[in-house]
């Protein structure tokens, strides 16, 4: 997701995806922007979908701030990747800077209006939501999709996070917003039906970890091919070895089934929803 917002003097993006992307990034602000600078750059939590064209964009707009959540700022400044969780991930975020912190419990100011910076963990320990109350709209980061919720990544490596989830759910029903931009899908306005549905992924996942588990397999394969868009069988399996989260989540939820044989499985399934394609030139995103 991207908003870019436009008013007086200032104008902002939030959260700016893949690396891969960058140019089309680029290109769009500039579409929109016209003649006009970008100001400023907000991201919500630093996975590497909401953050990697940060670097395309500080380039292209040299004078740009960039304020990201308190929570990973000495990662960010010392560029620990590993701390990041892009080497775990096997995910690709060319080095970016930062200039601000978005502290929940302060403000912050997007199209003439101030915003309410929250923390929202859960998907991420260190994420934050933003909240204009006059209008009533939420940017929701990964915390709430029209069909549900971010994976719960502390949990894969045993620490709880669903509780935190929950708990941030219920911070959005409490901030009643009639307005959602979430971190991946449409704008949606049906609020109180999609934390319904949230809510009963989430009673889901707690009654069975191990789902959660695969299908944070599956998301980490998918967002790697939304990544590269199209990858050799090799470099494929090169990856799938080369990423150590994959294996430290095989291990802890899935015994004895060997890494080659999990992710073949789970690749055979976005084979047949129609989400990847292999021919003789590798695998493609579809």
């Amino acid at each position: 997701t991207n908003v870019v917002c436009g008013g007086g003097e200032e104008t902002a993006i939030d959260d700016r995806g893949y690396a891969t992307h960058a140019e089309h990034t680029v290109a769009l602000v500039e579409s929109v922007l016209s003649d006009r600078p970008l100001d400023r750059i907000l991201n919500t939590h630093l996975h590497s979908d909401h953050c990697g064209g940060n670097a395309a964009l500080q380039a292209r707009y040299p004078s740009v701030r960039t304020d990201i959540p308190p929570g990973e700022a000495a990662f960010v400044e010392s560029w620990d990747q590993q701390g990041l969780s892009f080497l775990a991930t096997g995910q690709t975020c060319p080095r970016f800077g930062f200039t601000g912190l978005l502290r929940p419990g302060s403000e912050c100011v997007l199209g003439d209006r101030p915003w309410q910076v929250h923390a929202a963990p859960g998907h991420d320990p260190h994420s934050v939501i933003l909240f204009e109350p006059e209008t009533q709209t939420l940017i929701s980061a990964d915390a709430l999709w029209e069909s549900g919720f971010g994976i719960a990544f502390p949990e894969l490596a045993g620490e709880p996070s669903f509780d935190d989830v929950g708990a941030t759910l219920d911070l959005i029903a409490e901030l009643a917003p009639r307005r959602v931009i979430p971190g991946h899908g449409a704008v949606f306005d049906n609020v109180d039906a999609a934390l319904s549905v949230a809510r009963r992924r989430l009673d889901g996942l707690r009654r069975d970890p191990v789902k959660h588990a695969r299908h944070a397999i599956k998301v980490l394969m998918k967002f790697k091919l939304l990544e590269v868009q199209s990858i050799s069988v090799a470099d494929w399996e090169a990856w799938l070895r080369g990423t150590a989260y994959l294996d430290a989540i095989r291990s802890r939820f899935f015994g004895e089934i060997e890494l080659d044989r999990l992710t073949g499985d789970i690749l055979a399934e976005l084979i047949a929803a129609g989400a990847a394609e292999v021919n003789s030139s590798g695998l493609h995103n579809l």
